[in-house]
């Protein structure tokens, strides 16, 4: 086995003896989430969960005075952005703003994987959210909602953060592109799931972080999934398989035509998705 493959082997390893470790999702993300999935918390308890991690409440203002719910009557506290965000929305929106804190590392290249990775993330986020809205606002389905959207393409690739871990665990050996890009490209998927699993999201979500690059992979109904790749090809992420993409988008109606993405309107969407991260 060649050189280049000595990371692919040491993960592979682990992952058979379930000895890989997985990141964890931010303390803050754990506490809104139980709080969320609790069936008597009200907006008062919910917001002071919240509140509880300053960052967060800043972030929850900020974004419930966005663009991205569409209101103009400006909010000042969190007791009012739990309200304006809703329940039902605050616990995918509190982990997606959680999730940057999972990107950092000490090591120089290891951290600069870890923010390319993050800034194409965003980039795709943005995508996926403008063409949800412009795939509702054509056909009326609502089938799909922008939390999770947002969330789903936040953990698209959430898979990559093991390896990294790992090389920055062997920094001097594994810390470079000639082992990275291998085990990212041959193992990335797999350990999203595993990941998805653990953290216990959604199937939508385990879908999504298994199966984004699997072009063999697809469903009657649009999906998440489907968003996320024309997300991800709008980033150039598919260079060998844009055509493909786009032309199926449009033949099972998640959008009329390409012209829609290639708007002014939708960089107006793509750019009010992106402020929510800045």
């Amino acid at each position: 086995m060649g050189t280049e493959n000595a990371l692919l082997t040491i993960l592979v390893e682990k992952i058979n003896n379930d000895t890989l470790v997985l990141p964890t999702l931010p303390a803050v993300a754990l506490k809104v989430r139980r709080a969320a999935d609790n069936p008597d918390i009200n907006l008062g308890a919910m917001a002071d969960v919240v509140s509880q991690d300053p960052s967060l409440s800043a972030r929850m203002v900020k974004i419930s005075n966005s663009a991205y719910l569409g209101r103009s009557v400006k909010v000042t506290s969190i007791q009012q952005a739990v309200t304006r965000i809703g329940l039902r929305q605050i616990k995918n929106i509190a982990t997606a703003l959680a999730m940057e804190q999972l990107f950092v590392s000490k090591n120089e290249i290891v951290k600069e994987y870890m923010s390319r990775i993050w800034a194409d993330t965003i980039e795709i986020v943005a995508n996926s959210m403008a063409v949800l809205q412009v795939h509702t606002k054509q056909t009326k389905n609502r089938a799909l909602n922008l939390d999770s959207m947002m969330l789903a393409a936040l953990v698209h690739n959430i898979g990559v953060l093991p390896i990294l871990t790992e090389a920055e665990r062997h920094a001097d050996v594994f810390a470079n592109p000639t082992f990275l890009d291998v085990a990212i490209e041959k193992l990335a998927g797999k350990i999203g799931t595993s990941i998805m699993t653990e953290w216990g999201f959604e199937p939508e979500f385990v879908d999504v972080a298994q199966n984004w690059k699997d072009m063999s992979v697809s469903s009657d109904a649009v999906s998440y999934l489907d968003l996320v790749r024309l997300g991800a090809g709008l980033c150039g992420k598919f260079d060998s398989h844009k055509e493909v993409i786009f032309k199926a988008v449009v033949e099972r109606g998640i959008i009329d035509n390409l012209s829609a993405v290639l708007s002014n309107e939708f960089d107006e969407l793509r750019d009010s998705a992106k402020q929510i991260f800045q």
